[in-house]
């Protein structure tokens, strides 16, 4: 089956979103660990805190030269594959991209410099402020792109303007405070957390199964394991506040992912398994929790959680009002700008996106078909089964992580975890539990919008640049081939370095021999 321009640029930028994903992550987890431990070196002044900043410090480097190039990367895209989208709403979401340019990045790559050449240039204290602000500075970056990203799936602060033909900013605070943009936020920060202890936790257990660089892997082990635990139980709360966010203002995303056919009477119960089947509209097989997804998505016991079915019929009338909408559009960029075009207009406008959607069908909106407005309105709700499954896969691969952080807590504050080989290598082998819930959480966040690029504004079939298939193709190899070389790369170096440990950080013998037999108590 031959691709279309659309749907190869969505390929291509999920690919390179989801690509890039895999380093983020790591940059926001990693970055705070080491403040954490470059803390305790300075409250404490034992040098091997300062080794375990420096080597850690090592790989976090490594990750983020390679996150800033896949980031740019991702971001001309706007550019080049999505241009009707950036005239469209550029306005609204040009603003968080620049200020996260030319403030969080600078901030966060000019103090990495500081990180790296400044340890025989600062002092302590001076040097502890600079970890801190890489780390603070990395949150800042990850803050203004999900105040972007939040907009895109709750367009607050803005409103359409006929005479442009585009959205524009109506109130820059209701952009910041944007409560699915904050929600957002704070939880792909702790997920990020989360990415960067089991980071160090796994490679820490790798090194106490080998029984090398013992004091080493301890001491970063329990720093993992405390900061893991804590990141984790995070995100779990944040996720149950993304759900009823999701309730609130995604209701099709949320249908979407719960596989929820029908209205039932309140409380909803939650799907745990089961086989969505599209074609029947049912799940199959379904294995529900009573009152969960009520509770979850209304905060109530007397709120319904709206059906595809009916959110279906929903959209239906409001792509009639879309046309009504398009039509009033038309006439007023025909010229007639009276007073009364223009209320009616400003009465319906809220549904000229639904009426967009018909442009996959006619290109004569007000007149098309009932059988076209009706495809128009399935077109609506995402494919259930990829939600639905990454939905599971994200949540079950986060508990397995609570599991392993509370018993390496558990056992590392017992001064136990080297006792415990099944513990070692249950931390090792979840090493890519993290990046599986990650890209898993992002492909929920950005599918279960679709058909919209901006929710319930402007389609994503009308958001592409006028380029050829053949561009793209081109372009999404080269990008792939370029990606592939430097995931190879990415594997290279940190296998490498996490291979040859902190030993070669140059640790003195007599000194590392010593703190390899103490005891574990104690910092």
């Amino acid at each position: 089956m031959e691709l279309t321009v659309v749907e190869l640029s969505r390929l291509q930028f999920a690919l390179t979103a989801m690509f890039h994903f895999i380093f983020v992550p790591l940059t926001l987890g990693l970055s705070f660990i080491l403040a954490i431990m470059e803390s305790v070196y300075v409250m404490t002044n034992n040098p091997i805190y300062k080794d375990m900043v420096k080597f850690w410090g090592k790989l976090f480097g490594i990750n983020f030269a390679l996150g800033v190039t896949t980031g740019l990367t991702m971001e001309f895209q706007f550019g080049t594959n999505w241009a009707y989208y950036s005239h469209y709403v550029g306005d609204i979401f040009g603003a968080p991209l620049a200020i996260e340019g030319l403030v969080a990045f600078f901030l966060e790559s000019t103090f990495i410099g500081l990180f790296f050449f400044g340890w025989d240039r600062l002092t302590k204290r001076q040097h502890l402020l600079t970890t801190w602000l890489v780390a603070l500075g990395s949150n800042f970056s990850a803050l203004w792109i999900l105040i972007a990203n939040g907009w895109m799936q709750n367009p607050v602060g803005s409103e359409f303007n006929f005479e442009t033909m585009r959205m524009e900013m109506v109130s820059f605070a209701e952009l910041i405070f944007n409560p699915v943009a904050q929600v957002k936020f704070v939880h792909t920060v702790a997920s990020g957390y989360v990415t960067g202890a089991m980071f160090v936790l796994a490679i820490s257990a790798y090194y106490l199964l080998k029984k090398r660089d013992i004091a080493f892997a301890r001491r970063s082990f329990a720093i993992a394991a405390s900061f893991g635990l804590a990141s984790i139980l995070s995100v779990i709360v944040l996720g149950d506040e993304s759900g009823y966010e999701i309730g609130d203002v995604q209701k099709t995303k949320l249908a979407a992912i719960e596989a929820e056919w029908d209205t039932h009477e309140p409380p909803a119960a939650f799907t745990l398994i089961g086989l969505p089947n599209e074609d029947t509209m049912t799940t199959d097989y379904a294995i529900k929790i009573p009152y969960v997804l009520g509770l979850i998505a209304t905060r109530s016991v007397d709120e319904p959680v709206t059906g595809i079915k009916d959110l279906i019929s929903e959209h239906e009338q409001r792509i009639r009002r879309g046309m009504v909408a398009f039509g009033l559009l038309q006439q007023l960029r025909h010229g007639d700008k009276s007073a009364e075009t223009i209320a009616a207009f400003n009465e319906v406008k809220v549904d000229l996106g639904y009426g967009l959607l018909l442009k996959k069908y006619t290109d004569n909106v007000t007149d098309a078909t009932d059988e076209q407005i009706q495809a128009a309105a399935k077109d609506t709700i995402p494919k259930v089964a990829p939600l639905f499954w990454s939905f599971r896969a994200m949540v079950f691969s986060g508990f397995v992580m609570l599991f392993v952080f509370a018993m390496a807590f558990w056992q590392s504050t017992q001064h136990r975890q080297e006792k415990k080989k099944w513990l070692l290598r249950m931390c090792l082998w979840s090493l890519p539990l993290p990046w599986i819930a990650a890209e898993c959480g992002w492909f929920v966040a950005e599918y279960g919008r679709q058909p919209w690029s901006i929710a319930e504004i402007l389609p994503t079939g009308l958001s592409a640049s006028s380029v050829s298939a053949g561009d793209v193709t081109l372009s999404l190899l080269a990008i792939c081939s370029f990606y592939l070389l430097l995931f190879i790369a990415e594997m290279y170096l940190m296998i490498h370095f996490a291979k040859r440990g902190p030993s070669s950080l140059g640790l003195n013998k007599y000194h590392f021999e010593q703190l390899n037999n103490a005891p574990q108590g104690g910092l």
